[in-house]
């Protein structure tokens, strides 16, 4: 009996661990700050734009982000993932926007596409090391690679389908406001051919 709920005990713990990692951002300042308009801005572009009505689509992103934070805390020490994790969002918004060009501090401007990485370079002035933001680049381009660029420039399969309970709890809807972003086109020629129920972006056919 003792045993039973030293277990539960541990399995509760160890839960509440991960999920509560999620949340915490480090301690309040400036970074803290800046992390919390990134998730609030990104990820309201993200769910405006490329997932407009899809719920389900921008949950499962934010799922397996999370699983794979959490599969490299096992392997680096992380103690939290809330800033990788904003990192990862941020940087598939940058990937898909990659040409738009955004304003960062002081006034500069440049693509969409080096934002991540300026932010890596940015916390390092401000005495930082960058690994929590290379972390988050790390696991965003895994999921963009899986979820767009594999099946799409390289006609390889799709592994990041969207789990249909998923759609059960967050169907699809219509309207909503548009955004940025639309899904990557095709860079390969080919013809255009019928996606299925998971199509990208806008829902036009692929290719040319």
């Amino acid at each position: 009996f003792y045993a039973m709920r030293r277990g539960k005990q541990w399995y509760q713990r160890r839960v509440r661990g991960m999920l509560g990692c999620v949340f915490f951002m480090g301690k309040l300042g400036f970074p803290f700050l800046i992390n919390v308009y990134f998730l609030y801005s990104y990820s309201l572009r993200l769910e405006t734009g490329v997932y407009d009505g899809k719920p389900a689509d921008y949950f499962f992103l934010l799922i397996f982000n999370w699983l794979v934070l959490i599969i490299l805390g096992f392997i680096i020490p992380l103690k939290i993932i809330g800033m990788p994790l904003v990192i990862s969002v941020l940087y598939v918004w940058c990937q898909i926007n990659r040409e738009t060009v955004v304003q960062f501090w002081f006034g500069t401007q440049f693509k969409a596409m080096y934002l991540p990485w300026a932010l890596a370079a940015f916390n390092v002035l401000l005495g930082g090391n960058g690994l929590m933001e290379l972390i988050g680049i790390f696991v965003g381009h895994m999921f963009y690679f899986l979820k767009y660029k594999y099946p799409i420039d390289y006609g390889g399969a799709s592994f990041l389908n969207t789990p249909e309970i998923l759609y059960k709890y967050f169907p699809n809807r219509s309207g909503g406001v548009s955004g940025f972003g639309q899904a990557p086109a095709s860079r390969r020629q080919q013809q255009p051919r019928d996606e299925g129920r998971h199509d990208w972006g806008a829902g036009h056919p692929l290719g040319n």
